[in-house]
């Protein structure tokens, strides 16, 4: 027997040689232990990394107050245009109609027509010289140059397709010049849809796209 082998051991468990056999755990506990903690390290990282990619380029906290806000940076406020003058009243233009056509009765009855819309009546008749036969569109509004802003925006809303044409006259009244073109008014149901419209003052943006 050995004088390493223990007393009352023999056979199988008798120890020969002249070194102590080396008794070692296991290594592959320790690897999946140390592989676990260093894939917990990464993941953790690159969260943090991304958290850190996404505040860089985002802007920080410093953009969500302007968010919250309803994104006011992206107009710029503008002042309020004037309101144009309001159109007058049908009752406040007196028109005068003449008939540029070989047609009898046409400036007649459209001045009948007018006049039950509430327009005031002024001379009706044939066209000058200047005008008669001389019309091949609808109509020719001719009136001072305040007409624009006033009269003529109304009359047009009673005769579609009209010319607008300014004369060197100081009065008020307007002339209305059937052409060859011209049937009939405006239907009163349209005409009286287009005038609520134009005495409805639209609504005016306020701000604009900031540059």
């Amino acid at each position: 027997m050995s004088m390493l082998t223990p007393p009352g051991m023999g056979g199988k468990y008798r120890v020969t040689g002249d070194a102590y056999p080396r008794m070692r755990r296991p290594r592959r506990r320790r690897r999946i232990v140390l592989a676990a903690l260093a894939t917990a390290v990464a993941l953790g990282l690159a969260g943090w990394g991304t958290l850190q990619l996404i505040d860089v380029f985002g802007g920080g906290d410093e953009k969500k107050p302007q968010a919250a806000s309803g994104r006011a940076s992206d107009c710029v406020p503008v002042p309020a245009p004037s309101a144009a003058p309001a159109p007058p009243k049908p009752g406040q233009i007196t028109v005068n109609v003449y008939n540029a056509t070989p047609r009898t009765g046409l400036a007649q009855g459209a001045a009948d027509e007018l006049k039950k819309r509430g327009f005031a009546i002024g001379e009706v008749g044939n066209a000058t010289e200047e005008y008669d036969k001389k019309v091949t569109g609808t109509a020719i509004l001719l009136g001072a140059p305040a007409s624009y802003e006033g009269a003529f925006r109304v009359l047009t809303t009673q005769v579609q397709g009209a010319q607008l044409k300014a004369d060197t006259r100081e009065t008020a009244d307007v002339d209305l010049i059937l052409g060859t073109a011209f049937r009939n008014l405006t239907a009163k149901k349209d005409a009286d849809a287009a005038l609520a419209e134009l005495t409805r003052p639209a609504p005016r943006p306020s701000c604009k796209p900031a540059d």
